[in-house]
């Protein structure tokens, strides 16, 4: 009698599908650790911990997924759409992520260890914590977005545009940085210690208290930029801008300034023992309080 007052009752309400569990998302989401019991990709699907570790998903629709916790190692999403995707925790080691649009999507403490995102779209995207140790993200656009704490290690961000983003406290040793875009960016207290950044446009960038030690500066824009307390020793900034920059403080011990241009620029109580400031110009710099600096 019970499956019968049920047929009935399917009969005049949409209840086509009771009993079958549901992956879509919905406001009551289950448990970070829940495994999602379907793990087909597609958007708008929750995706939580399942396994597509050497998926094919080449331009792949994920918009608005949620794929925490999913393992996508060695999966090739090239020129997929991951636009507000969510990928807490994720593990992305070697995925191929070329040409994907990642606009808006959160991957706080993912693992992306020698994952390829050439001319990847991250505009916005949030990868504080994460690791991306080796990563090629050449050319990739990184506009706006918030990579605090993360472990760049060695990754190639040649040309890529991290106009505004937050750097804060990154590890960026020994990374590849020539010729991107710095603008605004945020790079308080992080590790750049041995990065190249030649030709790099780091205008009006904020580098309070980083690490650049063995940097190499060469061509680079840093006028305006903020550099109070960064430690930049043995750092080659060979014909670098430094035009009005703050370098408050900063320790340039045998750093490399031929040629560097140092017009308004503010060295108070700066060091500059050992530096090489051949034909550097200093006009109107501010020198109070230098240390090493026999004019």
């Amino acid at each position: 009698m019970r499956r019968v007052w049920l047929v009935l009752l399917c009969g005049l309400t949409a209840c086509s599908s009771v009993g079958e569990p549901s992956s879509e998302l919905t406001d009551e989401s289950p448990s970070e650790t829940t495994i999602a019991s379907d793990c087909t990709p597609r958007p708008n699907v929750v995706l939580r911990g399942c396994d597509l570790s050497g998926a094919l998903l080449t331009d792949a629709n994920l918009t608005n997924a949620n794929l925490t916790n999913a393992n996508l190692t060695n999966a090739n999403l090239t020129d997929a759409n991951l636009t507000d995707a969510n990928l807490r925790g994720a593990e992305l080691i070697g995925t191929l992520l070329t040409g994907a649009d990642l606009t808006g999507a959160d991957l706080t403490g993912a693992l992306l260890t020698g994952a390829l995102l050439t001319r990847a779209t991250l505009t916005d995207a949030t990868l504080s914590g994460a690791i991306l140790t080796s990563a090629k993200l050449h050319g990739a656009d990184l506009t706006g977005a918030d990579l605090s704490g993360a472990l760049l290690s060695s990754a190639l961000l040649s040309s890529a545009d991290l106009t505004g983003a937050n750097l804060f406290n990154a590890k960026l040793t020994s990374a590849d940085l020539s010729g991107a875009l710095l603008f605004s960016a945020d790079l308080s207290g992080a590790n750049l210690t041995g990065a190249l950044l030649t030709g790099a446009d780091l205008y009006t960038a904020i580098l309070t208290v980083s690490t650049l030690s063995g940097a190499d500066l060469s061509d680079a824009d840093l006028s305006g930029a903020l550099l109070s307390g960064a430690n930049l020793t043995g750092a080659n900034l060979t014909n670098a801008n430094l035009t009005n920059a703050n370098l408050f403080e900063t320790n340039l011990t045998r750093a490399l300034l031929t040629r560097a241009n140092l017009t308004g620029t503010l060295l108070t109580d700066a060091n500059l023992t050992d530096a090489n400031l051949t034909d550097a110009n200093l006009t109107d710099a501010k020198l109070t309080g230098v240390i090493g600096y026999n004019p």
